[in-house]
């Protein structure tokens, strides 16, 4: 194909994908929050692409170390995965609530210019800073870089300008949820939605201040990595997953409400002492050793609850469901929950293995799964459940037309990275081994572990299912563009179930 064919090729497909946005946003099934959340689940998707093509480029630099040096180096290229991972799940959240919060409410959602306004501010300040990421980073940090480059904080390196951005427009999101609630119906979803929302914009300011010593550094951006994205967020997930139950499975409202409020208990009870986990090479007190290594294992266990006593109950009442791809997601969310942020978390959170397996590949094993199962896989289910609706409440069951798109991408997506985790598992336990039980952490140490070929043979098995994790998510992105288009069947209407005596 000549570069003049593809150019207007990838233009017909463009012009495609503007018309489709177009109806969309035009579309009379969506009210004014849910048009608002589309605009946040197509930045998610783009930003998930993103994810996936930097983690592609990260992951050949482990097999080609010269591959784009001194062109995109491989620091850019991690930098862009783990922050494209952050803020597309963040979009995802964001406009999930957005999705939900008139029919939760019962009224329209007061500010909502302002959420517009915020949303425009967001993915503006998103796009510079990728583009800095991307082409600016060169020099010394010092006070300028900090403010307007890079603060230099692993997984939080927005600069401190982008902080104060994100922080305005969580505060914005805040004032939307609160308000319309306050002006429509309150819940127990709306009560735990608005409480975790004051800790989503509160505890992210514990990265924004800067101290000298190390540790004390450490300690506090520990809190935003922990609590921020460990506790706020399953919460924050907790009540979209409810919401998502109840209008997928008809499951009654008491059901996953009870779940929701053990789940902000074992937050308090558990996720704020597992924090310790982090702390134990930073000098805080051995006391963190156990109570760290203990609590931090019990946080996703409500969530994984709530869907098993769900499905349960929905199949105590005449289980019906017309949204197969969604509740497929909300699944594997809670496999994925469970298995990733549970026990490949548990596996080595404890100190007396963690003194070995710190720093290794076998923490990225962890957060590969973990992010994927806690956080990528509810907000695919939700995207399902908004298409469903934008597509005027058509079926989308079993024999869904095309039905095979949205399987493949789902097995593709969940099978490519399991077998990412399993591989850098595999990566990490020879890193445990030679460099930290063998040569005891010394640089000839690490040298070795680097160029072992059990290392390099799951870097390479790493980069095939890292590939074809690339190829589910593309799937998955053109059939969010296109499933149920055409189907005239409607959906199965779906109360909130009732117990019958």
């Amino acid at each position: 194909m000549t570069l003049q064919a593809y150019q207007e090729k990838a233009a017909v497909c463009w012009a495609g994908c503007k018309q489709r946005y177009g109806v969309l946003m035009a579309n009379p099934h969506l009210n004014g929050g849910q048009k608002l959340a589309v605009h946040y689940f197509t930045v998610a998707m783009v930003l998930f692409m993103a994810q996936l093509l930097f983690g592609l480029l990260a992951g050949l630099q482990f097999l080609f170390p010269g591959f784009l040096y001194e062109i995109l180096d491989f620091n850019v290229n991690r930098m862009v995965h783990i922050n494209a991972m952050v803020v597309w799940m963040l979009y995802g959240f964001m406009g999930s609530v957005y999705w939900f919060l008139e029919d939760e409410s019962g009224v329209e959602i007061v500010g909502l210019k302002w959420g517009q306004l915020a949303f425009w501010v967001l993915t503006g300040a998103v796009t510079i800073v990728v583009l800095v990421y991307l082409f600016i980073q060169f020099g010394a940090g010092n006070d300028t870089s900090l403010w307007l480059i890079n603060e230099g904080r692993e997984y939080i390196e927005a600069p401190r300008w982008a902080d104060f951005g994100i922080v305005a427009v969580v505060l914005t999101f805040f004032y939307n949820v609160a308000a319309t609630f306050a002006k429509g119906q309150w819940s127990g979803i709306a009560g735990v939605l608005t409480l975790d929302l004051v800790a989503l914009a509160g505890l992210y300011l514990a990265g924004m201040f800067y101290v000298t010593n190390i540790s004390v550094d450490q300690y506090w951006w520990w809190w935003v990595i922990h609590l921020w994205v460990e506790a706020t967020w399953e919460v924050l997930v907790g009540c979209i997953m409810a919401w998502s139950l109840m209008k997928l499975l008809g499951v009654r409202r008491q059901v996953v409400q009870t779940w929701l409020y053990i789940e902000v208990a074992l937050m308090f009870g558990s996720g704020i002492l597992g924090l310790g986990h982090h702390y134990f090479w930073i000098g805080t007190p051995e006391y963190w050793f156990t109570i760290g290594g203990f609590f931090s294992a019990l946080e996703p266990i409500p969530l994984v609850a709530m869907v098993v006593h769900s499905i349960y109950d929905s199949g105590v009442h005449r289980f019906k469901n017309s949204n197969h791809p969604a509740l497929t997601w909300v699944i594997a969310h809670a496999f994925g929950n469970f298995l990733g942020a549970g026990v490949w978390g548990f596996m080595h959170t404890l100190p007396q293995i963690n003194l070995y397996t710190h720093g290794t590949q076998w923490s990225a094993s962890h957060g590969h799964l973990a992010f994927f199962g806690a956080y990528a896989t509810i907000n695919i289910a939700f995207f399902y459940l908004a298409a469903q609706q934008a597509r005027g409440n058509v079926w989308m069951g079993g024999d869904l037309v095309n039905g095979w798109r949205w399987k493949t991408a789902a097995i593709l997506l969940n099978v490519g990275v399991l077998g990412m985790t399993v591989a850098l598992l595999i990566a990490g336990y020879e890193q445990s081994f030679i460099e930290r039980a063998m040569e005891g952490s010394t640089w000839a140490g690490y040298f070795a572990a680097q160029n072992h070929p059990w290392f390099m043979q799951a870097m390479i098995w790493r980069m095939l299912f890292g590939l074809m994790t690339a190829a589910g998510g593309a799937l998955l992105f053109w059939d969010l563009l296109e499933i149920g288009k055409g189907e005239t069947r409607p959906a199965a209407v779906i109360g909130e179930a009732v117990t019958v005596e």
